[in-house]
């Protein structure tokens, strides 16, 4: 028996590999499309039985070859660009890929766990798995959300576990191919690396400079937390962030005073660092006025009721941990 994780050689689907590895799992298919080849790098130290291309690995799955011999899909393979334009394309690599393994794995019987995401709340302030608190700002949150639609309406007869999980901001090891949809942390570290200074957004919707505020999680807690749900075989849509919304500037603080203790300088406040000019404030892009979420925070409430009960790092804890991976390579 197979485990299936879709979107292997991307961030979130790279570690989770890596996590069923730690567990002694390696019958595991990793399926992905590598027209953007430098993302193998993600899994030349992971072990799995095959790789497929994704639309080798639907033919297959439509064709029943699969049949009898998976016993999960983890489905982490989607177009996560938020300023993607291309509708069509969007709804057929997230909406219409996603419907097809949900149809699969209800057919088998088997446990389907999928990505998706906090985009599907847009402005709202209210973050609960809620239809009420639901109104995305992109096609790519549109996207998340009309499958998540599916998921509920599907959940009222399946005898299989079907869980989503709507990842908030996710940053750590394993995303450097995302380019400019890599992690806020991951672009102050090169900043800081190239002119020992990092920049961001004037403020906005309110908020004062680089006091935007987001839900920052750290990969290893979402690895966790999917694997935990693989074992509890229970079904629902759920938030998956820290459950905690700390600003930018927390995040540009604790990647300066990382990269300063790795180079063996001392650890400033956040007000000396504005003071010498480490960290700079930059317009906020036009682009993304109204399509922009200024505030985050998951509710945990579901997550916690479904027996999850790991602590999630802090923004401090967990960049720590990244700049010294990222200074490590």
């Amino acid at each position: 028996m197979y485990t299936i994780v879709t979107g292997a050689c991307g961030f979130i689907g790279a570690n989770l590999v890596k996590g069923l590895n730690r567990q002694g799992s390696d019958r595991i298919i990793a399926v992905d499309n590598l027209s953007r080849a430098d993302k193998f790098k993600n899994l030349v130290d992971c072990e799995v039985v095959e790789y497929l291309d994704k639309q080798e690995f639907l033919d297959l799955v439509e064709d029943g070859y699969f049949d009898g011999s998976v016993e999960a899909v983890l489905h982490q393979g989607a177009c996560s660009d938020t300023m993607e334009s291309d509708g069509r394309y969007m709804m057929m690599n997230n909406y219409r890929y996603s419907s097809t393994l949900l149809d699969f794995c209800l057919d088998q019987e088997i446990p389907f766990l999928y990505a998706s995401s906090a985009a599907v709340y847009g402005n709202g302030k209210r973050f609960e798995e809620d239809r009420a608190c639901e109104a995305p700002l992109n096609v790519y949150g549109y996207s998340k959300f009309l499958f998540d639609q599916r998921v509920r309406r599907r959940l009222q007869d399946a005898v299989s576990p079907v869980v989503g999980l709507r990842y908030f901001n996710v940053y750590g090891p394993g995303e450097q191919h995302k380019q400019r949809m890599a992690s806020v942390a991951f672009h102050l570290y090169h900043q800081f690396q190239t002119s020992s200074r990092v920049k961001l957004f004037e403020g906005c919707d309110g908020y004062a400079d680089g006091e935007q505020c987001r839900d920052f999680v750290y990969i290893d807690d979402v690895v966790k937390v999917n694997l935990h749900f693989l074992e509890q075989r229970c079904s629902g849509i759920f938030n998956l962030g820290s459950g905690r919304a700390e600003p930018f500037n927390a995040v540009a603080h604790a990647t300066v005073n990382a990269c300063r203790v790795a180079r063996g300088e001392t650890p400033l406040s956040l007000a000396e660092q504005k003071q010498q000019g480490l960290i700079e404030y930059v317009a906020f892009p036009e682009a993304l006025k109204g399509k922009y979420q200024s505030f985050t925070q998951a509710d945990l409430s579901n997550l916690r009721a479904a027996g999850y009960r790991g602590e999630f790092a802090t923004v401090e804890q967990g960049v720590g941990q990244y700049v010294k991976h990222l200074s490590s390579i």
